[in-house]
């Protein structure tokens, strides 16, 4: 059974779950501390892109000074969540996947709309920084999803060639355009994150799956 070189996890909804939508809750208030009111169907909507960009789009106009206070406001209350909140904990059975895909000879990586000072705090205080192979962060690529640009950095640091060996996993469609864009072999929905099965569906895919714990049966593990 042919498996992945790489495989490439988002964190939010995907391997992390924060009790409930945090990061929708402190976009709105972001915005709603500018005096901009969103509704949670606008945010889902940016769901798994870059904050500045999601912040620019719900933004619809805004100067690139009012985009960054607002996100610098973000950032400060994710971190306090994240580092603090006693709800936020690993999706069921992460920890496992992660052991079990590198114990086949599997590289595995995280990828995240978040930037760096937000994804540090959570895989520190989850656990995970001797279960990782690497991660990428939105801001330390050019463009974030749903361009390829953070599959194809972590791609050259593993010095993998084709984007038909790696596998991209998340729970957003920008997940799945990020994906796809990169050409990747496998582009993988799972279905217990911020969007359902059926909003996943029309977005391009080659597979949705229940749970992260289904991947190690896809992959005969």
């Amino acid at each position: 059974m042919k498996k992945p070189e790489l495989v490439i996890f988002d964190m939010a909804g995907t391997t992390v779950y924060d009790g409930g939508s945090p990061v929708h809750r402190c976009l709105r208030e972001s915005l709603a501390s500018a005096g901009v009111a969103v509704t949670h169907e606008q945010v889902n909507a940016v769901m798994g892109l870059p904050k500045p960009d999601a912040i620019r789009q719900l933004l619809i106009c805004g100067s690139e000074s009012r985009v960054a206070e607002i996100h610098a406001y973000f950032v400060e209350r994710m971190i306090a969540y994240y580092k603090t909140n006693a709800s936020v904990r690993e999706i069921e059975g992460t920890s496992l996947v992660l052991v079990k895909l590198r114990k086949a000879g599997i590289k595995v990586a995280l990828d995240t709309g978040f930037s760096r000072d937000i994804a540090d705090v959570i895989i520190e205080r989850l656990g995970w920084r001797l279960l990782l192979d690497g991660s990428v962060t939105s801001d330390e690529v050019p463009r974030g999803r749903p361009h390829p640009d953070m599959v194809l950095a972590l791609m050259s640091r593993f010095g993998i060639l084709s984007a038909s060996h790696v596998a991209k996993i998340g729970d957003t469609p920008s997940d799945l355009h990020e994906g796809t864009s990169a050409n990747c072999g496998w582009v993988i929905g799972v279905c217990e994150g911020s969007h359902t099965r059926e909003e996943l569906a029309v977005h391009p895919h080659t597979q949705l799956l229940p749970s992260l714990r289904d991947l190690l049966m896809l992959w005969g593990i």
